[in-house]
């Protein structure tokens, strides 16, 4: 589906993997940047294990991140 990991579905408030086309679920996930690791918990998919990366965590935690490893 054109790249994409997920796409939003018509008729549900759920998000499904372009993949596998199952419907994302909320897990603990760790994301790594440079030396630095935290966890938060994505929407991934149970069958690929795609992670979505929502604007809010990539402008939010992720970029705070980036910024403090970015600084020293």
């Amino acid at each position: 589906m054109n790249g994409q990991i997920a796409e939003k579905t018509k008729n549900t408030e759920g998000w499904v993997c372009a993949k596998c086309d199952a419907l994302l679920v909320p897990k603990k996930t760790l994301f790594a940047y440079m030396d630095m690791a935290f966890s938060h918990e994505a929407l991934r998919c149970p069958v690929c294990g795609a992670v979505f990366i929502t604007r809010g965590l990539a402008d939010g935690k992720m970029a705070e991140v980036e910024q403090l490893m970015e600084d020293k």
